[in-house]
């Protein structure tokens, strides 16, 4: 009991031990790299045009319609309530696979699922608001490791399920439910955050202003940030008492309104910073795109109905390589500023060409590695992109920039779905959708490469440029100790 306690008011280590278990739950999903085999099996018996055309474009809808109010319910409601909503809806998507039959359910699972995938947002953003800022560096490192942990854990234990035990899809969805409902209750352990991001009180927004004059929002002094949201707190809680004013109070949403203006104008500021949110829009757009319908090219090269299947194994191998190519960012001593751009079209370009061998493979195994190329070198440049981002700006200003820019990739996702994937337009098979899927990855790697060898040329022509950019080319270190 004494040790609880002590641990309950270490300040930081409390709620970043229990978000990492909350992580860790809520990612072992057991059945997902099978879900596919799962919905077109006896169980469910949906067809695989079905699946392909009707159900799963309704998450991509579902989620674009979420994520931009849930990204400002989020900050609203301080964090928790929206993680305790998602371990929630985690629960009922899969009593849904379980225990519902029929079409409209597995449509309605779709939606479900949309708001699961719409607050991840909260994950991430919960541990800014209840940890001191010197501390962001090893909890981000933590509760990533953690979700790492949860998902290849959970994929193996599918696959040794599977494979060697021969347990029945629907056992393995139980499994899953069991798994997920211990987050859920996990999540009622979480402290609730005592202050917001951007709806704060006044005396925040002022000394944002006074910071924003000196540099990007909330860098210079992070510590009056802090006072002012105490002092914005408890400013609060004096109107609560005396007028009935409160979060919904127009000076409260005036005040977070100018707070997101700054933020934008700051995180866009920038041609550079636009250069690598353009990447991550792009290149998130067609990752989801293909992370989402994979196991329907796997399905369609072996068919699970006859064949035996290792979608569990291949996705922890992946998880793992991809971490791997992400961890190694950080001892990757290059100047981004010259040659990030061009970093991100030969990368890019290695990503197509496993998209292409993905859609015109007749062999398993040579889709399962064109699918783990491709995974690790999305995630290294992601990874890369997120750490030149990071490094430039506060933290408000990355919460922003990280919101928009899935909402942009979502929106082109959407894009994608509605023309090349959807019933109502082309509905295209499986192996025409990859063939434009590495289209589209060869435009994005086509751009990069022009413009960075376009950055790299002028860097060689005028080295003085070179020296300008000093300060931000160590991202490594720098991006490492502010994320």
């Amino acid at each position: 009991m004494g040790c609880y306690a002590q641990l309950k008011s270490s300040g930081w280590a409390y709620p970043t031990i229990v978000l990492c278990l909350y992580g860790f739950f809520a990612n072992c999903r057991v059945a997902e790299p099978f879900l596919t085999p799962y919905l077109i099996g006896p169980h469910k018996n949906i067809s695989e045009e079905v699946v392909t055309n009707y159900l799963f474009p309704i998450w991509t809808y579902s989620y674009l319609a979420f994520l931009f109010p849930v990204f400002l319910l989020t900050d609203f409601l301080r964090y928790k309530p929206l993680i305790v909503l998602q371990g929630l809806f985690l629960v009922s998507n899969y009593v849904l696979l379980c225990f519902i039959p029929g079409l409209p359910a597995m449509t309605f699972l779709q939606v479900n699922y949309a708001v699961v995938t719409s607050t991840e947002v909260a994950y991430f953003s919960y541990i800014y608001s209840v940890i001191p800022l010197e501390n962001y560096q090893r909890a981000t490192g933590y509760l990533r490791s953690a979700m790492l942990a949860g998902y290849t854990f959970g994929a193996s234990l599918g696959q040794m399920l599977v494979s060697l035990a021969g347990l029945d899809y629907f056992y393995i969805n139980c499994i899953t439910l069991g798994t997920v409902s211990t987050a859920f209750l996990i999540s009622f352990w979480l402290p609730m955050p005592q202050r917001s991001m951007f709806f704060k009180g006044e005396k925040a927004i002022a000394v944002a202003s006074q910071s924003q004059q000196g540099g990007p929002v909330g860098r210079s002094r992070p510590e009056e940030l802090m006072m002012a949201d105490k002092d914005g707190d408890d400013s609060w809680r004096e109107k609560m008492k005396h007028n009935g004013g409160g979060w919904c109070s127009r000076k409260n949403m005036a005040s977070a309104g100018r707070l997101l203006w700054q933020s934008f104008r700051e995180s866009y500021s920038s041609r550079h910073l636009i250069y690598w949110s353009l990447w991550w829009a792009l290149a998130t757009a067609g990752y989801v795109q293909i992370f989402n319908y994979t196991q329907l090219m796997w399905d369609h090269i072996e068919p699970s109905a006859t064949s035996s299947i290792y979608n569990g194994g291949v996705e922890a191998a992946c998880s793992l390589v991809g971490a791997a190519a992400a961890f190694s960012v950080g001892y990757i001593k290059v100047t981004w500023t010259v040659w990030g751009e061009l970093a991100l079209g030969l990368f890019s370009a290695v990503g197509t060409g496993a998209v292409f061998l993905m859609a015109f493979t007749s062999s398993i195994w040579v889709c399962y590695a064109g699918y783990a190329l491709f995974k690790s070198c999305y995630m290294l440049l992601i990874t890369i992109t997120a750490f030149q981002i990071a490094s430039n700006l506060s933290m408000e200003c990355y919460a922003l920039t990280f919101g928009i820019n899935t909402f942009v990739a979502l929106s082109l996702q959407t894009i994608i779905t509605v023309t090349v994937v959807d019933e109502a337009a082309l509905g295209l098979d499986i192996v025409t959708q990859f063939i434009i899927y590495g289209s589209y990855y060869a435009v994005i790697s086509l751009l990069f490469l022009i413009r960075g060898t376009y950055t790299a040329c002028g860097n060689q022509c005028c080295p003085v440029r070179s020296e300008d950019e000093t300060p931000e080319s160590g991202v490594g270190v720098i991006s490492a100790e502010h994320f």
